[in-house]
């Protein structure tokens, strides 16, 4: 018989052409996904980037030829156009950079003496003439949307009480002001060490000049620092700090600080107060720059050193930010140095100049740097847009102004115009954790269980309806759980607390009890139920049980816990929220849970039967055909199953969102709240400002969860793969 030829007939050509079409549509649907995952991976990357950037300057961005006698005070616009300088002789003037040319000049008092002024962002200043009396005045030179300045102009103090500090200005060594609208201050030390002070008392109906006077004398005085709220006053005596509080009609002293904390070598060249003056910023002679400021211990509040900058000795002077955390170093040589103090970046590094200006001012939005040499005035731009960020800011703990400890803190936001924000990702992070392990803690034992008695027990009509029915919990939209466990179910646990515990204990054991009660039965009873219907005896005794347990669980209150369970947690330090982890965990692993099982039980139900069979009929019980054969064989897709709810639990949001007090803190206390990464993305993106630091955070933060979900998949499918080869022999 001859052998027939191959031939391709038409269908065979028109099925081949299909099947490598399919071919086709399936790989450049799998590269197609691939590669969306790269380049989301590629996008967040690119937006985090940035916030681990040096700053960048752009030298001589305006220059200007002037003649300056002894300027004690230099400032500079938004826009880096316009300067004004202001001279020890008490001339004023306002210079056009970008013309060259000097827009106006003012003669602010006749035979100046003293020089004061308050930090950058109040930006006032303040002469003490011969007569003894002060001229406070403040330059409006700045253009902004609100408020156009067409030409130049000053703004003086108008004082509701005298100004007039002595009968003969030169009696007077140092003086300081404060013009805080509340109560506003002067401080004045005199030659002879008599420390005064005077200051307006304001309340509801009348005005009151308060004059003050130190009782002890101030010899050797060096500095003389007063806050701008007019609270604080710190004296500095060689390495020595005074500091004085105001208290209603007085000052006093609070306390007296070595700066040099007991070593010699450390002796103190200068302080400077901080944006905000919450701190103070020492600059010691070896060229040590140490942050201190105040903390509350044992009810009293302290000043405390804090961190230290291990700058060159040759150091000239700081210049510290307008309204950031940060301080710029200048040396000898012209080197510039910026360094941001909670995060302890140094973000700048550069041979800016060819000597150390004589003066330095930075404008009021941080981006123009004016710097005074002899005959020149300098603006230098300055790009450093994310300071407050760094490896250690984000992932250990961060000792900010006000808090007693170094402590691990998430808050972008507040009301307050001195607000400095704390982007620790540990707080957050955590949350993630905790939300996750709590709703796996609960979901996992359920729907593995759940799906090793449906596909394994189960008989085959009852699984046909219970196997769609968690199914379809699939689909139910996780806001739709949030907010029934936000506004619904939270309130039940927080009243019936003692209830739902009793019955997340008494349920379980109640079934091993009922199933304890089965097997000691007869025979012929047990056997009028056929295999696979056991769970219709279960589930009314649960019913049973449920109203059983919420009867015990008052007296269980009354007995064990006083009759007030959130009294007695309290009273040994348990906090209570109202929506809490609790509440998560069994509102997301309810959602978790459809997962889980759908692909464990579809692992186990996929078990080839022949293998049960063997076993049973080798004499092996169902238990051990279940815990020796099938659950080994299915054990790749049972972790795959866990592995799968894991990410999902992780990732989840608006369950997180609404049934939280979304309160980023860290407490593994499953009756108070969490944040996490996922709920921090969706409430701050739409309100941050795009580009900042925090905008770029959050995409940091989505960037976590992308590579921790990638990491999960990855680790679930190398162990997969690995039980899939140990257990292949069977």
């Amino acid at each position: 018989m001859a052998r027939a030829g191959f031939t391709l007939q038409e269908k065979d050509r028109s099925r081949l052409l299909k099947d490598r079409l399919a071919r086709f549509a399936v790989t450049c649907g799998g590269l197609g996904v691939l590669a969306a995952l790269v380049l989301i991976f590629v996008y967040l990357a690119m937006v985090v980037f940035p916030l681990f950037s040096d700053a960048k300057l752009e030298r001589n961005y305006q220059t200007m030829p002037v003649t300056l006698n002894q300027p004690v005070a230099l400032a500079v616009d938004d826009y880096g156009q316009r300067a004004m300088s202001v001279s020890q002789s008490g001339l004023l003037s306002f210079w056009q950079l970008d013309l060259g040319i000097r827009l106006k000049e003012i003669q602010l008092t006749a035979n100046p003496l003293l020089f004061a002024r308050t930090i950058p962002a109040v930006e006032w200043y303040g002469f003490l003439d011969e007569s003894g009396e002060v001229t406070l005045f403040k330059p409006e030179f700045n253009s902004s949307l609100a408020k156009e300045v067409q030409q130049p102009d000053i703004e003086f103090y108008s004082p509701e009480f005298s100004f007039r500090l002595a009968e003969n200005g030169e009696s007077i060594r140092q003086f300081a002001f404060s013009v805080n609208p509340d109560s506003p201050t002067l401080v004045w030390l005199d030659r002879d060490g008599t420390l005064s002070a005077r200051w307006l008392m304001k309340s509801a109906l009348t005005k009151r000049q308060i004059d003050f006077q130190f009782e002890s004398p101030f010899h050797d005085i060096d500095q003389l620092l007063l806050t701008p709220d007019g609270a604080t006053l710190y004296l500095r005596s060689g390495s020595e700090l005074i500091i004085a509080r105001k208290r209603q009609e007085a000052f006093r002293v609070r306390e007296v600080v070595d700066l040099t904390l007991g070593d010699k070598k450390h002796s103190v060249r200068n302080i400077d107060l901080l944006a905000g003056a919450y701190s103070l910023l020492v600059t010691h002679n070896d060229g040590r720059v140490s942050q201190w400021f105040d903390t509350r211990r044992d009810n009293q509040r302290r000043l405390t050193h804090i961190r230290d900058f291990k700058l060159a000795s040759q150091v000239q002077y700081l210049l510290p930010d307008t309204h950031r955390k940060g301080f710029y170093s200048f040396y000898t040589n012209g080197t510039l140095q910026s360094h941001y103090t909670t995060s302890e970046k140094l973000v700048l590094f550069s041979r800016a100049f060819s000597q150390a200006p004589q003066l330095s001012a930075m404008s009021n939005n941080e981006h123009y740097l004016l710097s005074y040499f002899p005959g020149q005035l300098n603006v230098t731009k300055v790009e450093n847009p994310y300071p407050e960020v760094s490896l250690s800011s984000l992932w250990q703990r961060v000792w900010y102004e006000g808090y007693p400890e170094p402590q691990f803190v998430w808050q972008s936001t507040s009301a307050s115009d001195d607000f400095e924000a704390k982007f620790s990702l540990i707080p957050i992070a955590f949350g993630t954790i905790k939300a996750a392990m709590f709703a796996m803690l609960f979901s996992v034992p359920i729907a593995v269980l759940g799906a090793i008695y449906t596909a394994y027990f189960m008989a085959p009509r009852m699984r046909r309806v219970v196997k769609p029915s968690i199914e379809l919990m699939e689909a139910m939209p996780t806001v739709i759980i949030g907010f029934l466990a936000g506004l619904w179910f939270a309130p039940i646990v927080e009243n019936h607390l003692i209830s739902v515990i009793s019955l997340m204990i008494f349920l379980p054991l109640s079934t091993i009890v009922i199933g304890a009660l089965w097997r000691l039965l007869p025979a012929n009873w047990r056997h009028r139920i056929p295999n696979g219907w056991h769970a219709l005896i279960l589930m009314p005794t649960l019913l049973v049980m449920l109203p059983i347990g919420l009867w015990i669980a008052p007296s269980i209150e009354h007995i064990w816990f006083g009759g007030d369970i959130r009294l007695y947690l309290s009273e040994h330090g348990i906090g209570f929220d109202q929506r809490n982890a609790l509440v998560v965990g069994l509102a997301m692993g309810f959602a978790v849970i459809p997962t889980i099982f759908t692909i464990a039980e579809d692992a186990i139900f996929s078990v080839p039967k022949h293998l049960s069979d063997g076993s049973l009929a080798l004499g092996a019980t169902p238990w051990q055909t279940l815990t020796r054969v099938v659950l080994l064989t299915a054990s790749p897709g049972i972790f795959s199953a866990i592995m799968m709810g894991l990410g999902r639990a992780v990732g989840e949001t608006m369950i997180v969102l609404m049934a939280t007090g979304n309160t980023p803190m860290m407490d593994w206390n499953i009756l108070e709240g969490m944040r996490t990464l996922s709920a921090t993305i969706a409430v701050e993106l739409p309100e941050s400002e795009v580009g900042s630091s925090h905008f770029r955070l959050l995409f940091l933060s989505a960037l976590l969860l992308f590579v921790f979900t990638f990491a999960v998949n990855s680790v679930a499918e190398w162990v997969r793969q690995r039980l899939r080869e140990k257990y292949r022999a069977l």
